[in-house]
């Protein structure tokens, strides 16, 4: 076998196949690496997304590990983790509209309280459904990467107010802002940061305590990013208006509570499950970039990045 693909669920596996080339051996499964069970990797490549932990005892093993993501700050982990010489790949832009869309979805559902408008459904009654416009509001982007502009975009297109938190000021046309500054004007902050060692855990209680009272917050990038634990405690507090997360700190550990239906004595987890069945709390299970267009595209270089590695050597996109 030359490829091994961890955590492809089914329409990505089968996105996958449709580009294979019939002289590329190749093996699937949606489970992660811990799930899955083995001990040594089942081919010279393999490939997975962002919860597979990645056994250090496997590296003498491996040829290359190609992540099906545009971060890779986990193969940064791995690489310190182990002396081999093992090639780091992941994908160009393959997402960054379609993740920024369910920022927005998230943001809509949280302001006109979509959960609580289902729930009432069935007794067909409107007490305490009351919402916002989105329009005329204020949203605060931090990390103005490819993900955050579309973010700018999108909130502009819907007549709203934006600001900007990013230490590189990319955009001259857009407005830059503290985040102290943004977060006392905005009644929506949606995180699309990159993630680095310096800045885990960025938006902690302190922080998001600043803020406007009943605002609105969206992670689409990293969970590391925003505890969980804190979190809940501002929504409970009713400082938060509304959290809507698609990523999460301790996320391995979630999935497999979560798939495993085991309980977990992670306080990151029970927090994350507590926001989860909040009225103004949504969680989606890390689905941001899962259209059919993004699938496509991510599945072609994928297979792009595989078929390279085979006939060079080297990756089209290597990880510094």
């Amino acid at each position: 076998m030359d490829v091994f693909f961890y955590e492809a669920f089914e329409e990505e596996a089968e996105s996958l196949k449709s580009f294979l080339p019939d002289s590329c051996r190749a093996g699937f499964t949606w489970k992660t690496i811990q799930e899955y069970g083995a001990e040594e990797p089942p081919a010279p490549i393999i490939s997975v997304r962002t919860q597979s932990a990645i056994p250090s005892a496997w590296a003498p093993d491996l040829d290359a590990i190609l992540s099906r993501s545009t971060g890779y700050d986990h193969l940064r982990a791995y690489r310190e983790k182990t002396t081999n010489k093992v090639a780091f790949g992941y994908l160009p832009l393959y997402c960054h509209r379609t993740v920024a869309e369910q920022g927005m979805l998230m943001w809509m559902a949280l302001a006109r309280k979509l959960n609580a408008q289902q729930a009432h459904f069935h007794k067909f009654h409107r007490d305490n459904l009351t919402g916002h416009e989105i329009k005329g509001k204020t949203l605060l982007v931090v990390g103005v990467g490819n993900i955050g502009y579309e973010l700018v975009q999108i909130g502009k297109g819907l007549g709203m107010r934006v600001l900007c938190v990013d230490l590189a000021e990319n955009h001259p046309e857009e407005t830059y802002v503290s985040i102290e500054t943004g977060l006392a004007e905005a009644d929506i902050v949606a995180c699309s940061m990159d993630l680095t060692d310096s800045n885990r855990g960025y938006f902690h209680y302190d922080l998001l305590k600043k803020g406007k009272k009943g605002q609105l917050f969206v992670n689409v990038s990293r969970g590391e990013l925003s505890p969980s634990v804190d979190l809940l405690r501002l929504l409970e507090e009713g400082q938060l208006g509304g959290v809507g997360l698609d990523a999460y700190n301790e996320e391995k550990a979630l999935a497999h509570s979560l798939r495993e239906g085991v309980p977990s004595d992670n306080p990151e987890v029970q927090a994350t499950i507590a926001l989860s069945q909040h009225p103004q709390g949504i969680c989606t299970p890390h689905n941001a970039f899962n259209t059919e267009e993004s699938v496509k595209r991510k599945s072609e270089q994928s297979i792009q990045q595989v078929v390279h590695f085979l006939e060079n050597g080297t990756f089209i996109w290597h990880a510094p």
